[in-house]
């Protein structure tokens, strides 16, 4: 199954379980072996492996860290690229937080049908 916006979060859960599981099996672990390996319990790997939320997402590192997975990660939340005009506000400087929106933004009447009494 390919995982999309369209799924629920217990879908993407499953899912995501399932593809442990099969990255599991391919190493020719047993969940108990995985377990022991990433320092967590039997337990962690049954509820990451059945899709149950109730997992802590450094488990979760630890667990692909054995898989060799570790490196796919980046592409779940890729490293964000300023644009070339932002790099140039910037002039080399860390961006470190959000800003507000311009009041011409704010300022804007809502669209609607006809004339408003």
């Amino acid at each position: 199954m390919k995982i999309s916006k369209s799924l629920s979060d217990e879908a993407i859960l499953s899912e995501m379980g399932l593809r442990i599981a099969s990255a599991r099996l391919q190493l020719n672990f047993t969940q108990a072996t995985l377990a022991a390996e990433a320092g967590v319990s039997k337990r962690t790997i049954e509820r990451l492996e059945s899709g149950e939320v109730a997992t802590q997402l450094s488990s979760f590192v630890r667990v692909c860290r054995v898989l060799g997975l570790v490196e796919r990660l980046d592409a779940l939340v890729p490293e964000p690229v300023a644009s070339p005009v932002a790099q140039l506000k910037l002039q080399g400087r860390t961006r470190k937080r959000a800003s507000r929106l311009p009041a011409t933004a704010k300022a804007t009447k809502p669209w609607s049908w006809g004339k408003s009494s």
